[in-house]
């Protein structure tokens, strides 16, 4: 599961917060990097420490591969502490005493990690080393730079498709999964089922944006919408995709009826347990990532389901097949005291085909290089073979970098919740207001 685990829907107050910090990390010392620090001799004892936020099953995967490196370099003593998230991360920066290699979940921080300098710039790492980043897609690719400076390597990757229930499909008479966004309306209202009170029993696509990983983020480019103007402002009201995605989900919000629909959310289970809605029969179908497999394997190994590409407007065919992609990142912090060490350790981790490959079949996430991905060491099953389809479509969609934590997210996501509560009556209205809040964020984070 990986970064799968951990939310990305960040609050403002913790963007603010990483926007301080890097602020202040941005003045305790060091430039950007211009010369890649030289690797250290064979016979040189160096310590190489690594923040993650890997915990139990995760971390052991992550320091059996650690292994596998120190195997191969055994001048090397590696130390890995888990369950440090990018707060803890960040205030290290900040104290000057950062890790060497850093590992975050949130690639909405890349923005400012990158532009601030508080993650070093890995260029010249990457071309004295002659690193094939054609190796890596294009859209994983662009969720690890910033504006040309790339401070981190992709390590592993998730994506999204659709997870339906097979049982409830054939109750319901239905022989296959939709692939246009009007089939899973449809679908969704023959799959809900309600009980004698009016309680909804079993849910055919819940369609809060903020239930699980039901986020716009998600789901925005199955209806092809975009984030900004050619220009790099908030492009939502320009774009009418987006009052086709917020009509799609009103519009089903009103068929379950919004108080019974709120109900029904109270009592579904926590997202990382053995409590899910989904993995209880009483969801149908549901947008989420390929390392649900290994929830499935491990909670409810019995469930009948399937998985297969996120619908897709009617008016857009030829999408069918991509999704949203978002993952692990990896980097050098400002002020880490071997750097040298550390890209040895990322490069090893990002690159080497044998690594990422038994990280990937540990954790449950897609490896993110070509090589990796057709490795026949790569434990593949019908249901992960979704997601790896569907990571190498030429359409996979990745959100902008933004230098204020993916911000613009989470006031899409707010307003989202006040639209299909009713409180917005003037849909066109209320996303031009949408752009200018998200305008005037960034130009007070100075962007």
């Amino acid at each position: 599961m990986g970064s799968s685990c951990r939310p990305r829907h960040l609050s403002i107050l913790m963007a603010t917060l990483v926007t301080g910090l890097i602020g202040t990390a941005c003045t305790t010392g060091g430039g950007v990097t211009t010369q890649p620090a030289p690797a250290p001799a064979p016979d040189e004892q160096v310590t190489v420490s690594v923040w993650s936020n890997f915990a139990h099953r995760e971390l052991n995967g992550l320091n059996k591969v650690l292994d596998g490196f120190r195997a191969k370099h055994p001048n090397f003593t590696v130390e890995s502490q888990g369950s440090q998230d990018d707060d803890k991360i960040t205030q290290a920066i900040r104290g000057g005493n950062p890790p060497d290699v850093a590992i975050s979940f949130a690639t909405d921080f890349l923005g400012q990690f990158c532009s601030s300098g508080a993650w070093q710039d890995l260029g010249p790492y990457l071309e004295r080393d002659a690193v094939d980043l054609d190796q890596i897609p294009d859209a994983v690719r662009d969720y690890t730079q910033y504006k040309g400076v790339r401070c981190a390597m992709p390590l592993l990757a998730d994506v999204y498709g659709l997870y339906y229930n097979k049982e409830l499909f054939d109750r319901a008479g239905i022989s296959g999964p939709p692939k246009t966004l009007s089939e899973l309306r449809e679908m969704a209202e023959r799959l809900t089922e309600f009980n004698p009170d009016g309680s909804i029993r079993v849910a055919g696509f819940v369609p809060d944006l903020k239930f699980y990983n039901h986020r716009p983020q998600m789901l925005a480019p199955h209806w092809g919408a975009h984030w900004q103007r050619a220009d790099g402002t908030s492009g939502l009201s320009a774009d009418p995709a987006w009052r086709e995605f917020f009509t799609w989900h009103k519009e089903l919000v009103d068929f379950y009826g919004r108080q019974r629909l709120s109900q029904f959310l109270a009592s579904a289970g926590q997202q990382y347990s053995a409590d899910n809605a989904f993995q209880q029969g009483k969801v149908a179908m549901m947008i989420d990532g390929e390392y649900r497999t290994a929830f499935i394997d491990e909670f409810t190994p019995d469930l009948p389901y399937g998985t297969a590409p996120f619908p897709v407007a009617d008016d857009q065919p030829d999408r069918y097949g991509t999704g949203y992609t978002t993952g692990t990142i990896i980097g050098i912090p400002r002020g880490a005291k071997n750097p040298g060490a550390a890209w040895e350790l990322v490069s090893y981790l990002t690159t080497d085909t044998d690594a990422l490959v038994e990280l990937a079949n540990s954790i449950k996430n897609v490896p993110t290089t070509k090589s990796a991905l057709t490795s026949p060491k790569l434990s593949v099953d019908e249901n992960f073979r979704t997601f790896l389809e569907i990571f190498a479509h030429p359409r996979l969609v990745s959100s902008p970098a933004s230098p204020n934590g993916g911000a613009y997210v989470k006031f899409t996501e707010d307003f989202a919740t006040r639209y299909l509560s009713g409180e917005v009556s003037d849909l066109d209205e209320g996303l031009r207001k949408l752009d200018e809040q998200i305008n005037a964020h960034n130009e007070l984070s100075g962007n």
